[in-house]
């Protein structure tokens, strides 16, 4: 079992910046394909970033693309989303996932470990 916890959420206004922080537990997510997801009221689950083993192999949303980047730290079992420029239509609570396989994934129901997200706010 993985466990994946998010920090890092918060209020900011439009143009801000804020770095998103997941820390995984149970096992070593080196080889895990991480990604980032985020929901709005109202609204479906939607893909935010993925990374396969490396910065080398990243993946965004159209939305995002240009404004946040994915990372990770395998030293310390984490992963980060440094999102620039933020936008009201930002606002969200964003997810973090998990999965064993080593192939981009873009949709939530292909990862099988989960946080329990954090709000990101931004105000116009």
């Amino acid at each position: 079992q993985v466990q994946l916890v998010e920090s890092g959420g918060g209020l900011v206004q439009a143009g801000d910046s804020l770095r998103l922080s997941c820390t995984a537990s149970g096992r070593t997510i080196s080889s895990y394909t991480m990604g980032w997801f985020r929901q709005a009221p109202g609204r479906e689950r939607e893909f935010v970033a993925a990374i396969v083993w490396s910065a080398g192999h990243t993946y965004y949303s159209d939305s995002v693309k240009g404004r946040f980047t994915i990372s990770r730290d395998n030293t310390k079992n984490m992963v980060h989303l440094q999102m620039n420029s933020l936008k009201p239509e930002d606002t969200a609570v964003y997810y973090c996932a998990a999965d064993p396989r080593v192939i981009p994934l873009r949709s939530a129901h292909e990862y099988d470990y989960w946080g329990q997200g954090t709000q990101v706010t931004v105000s116009s």
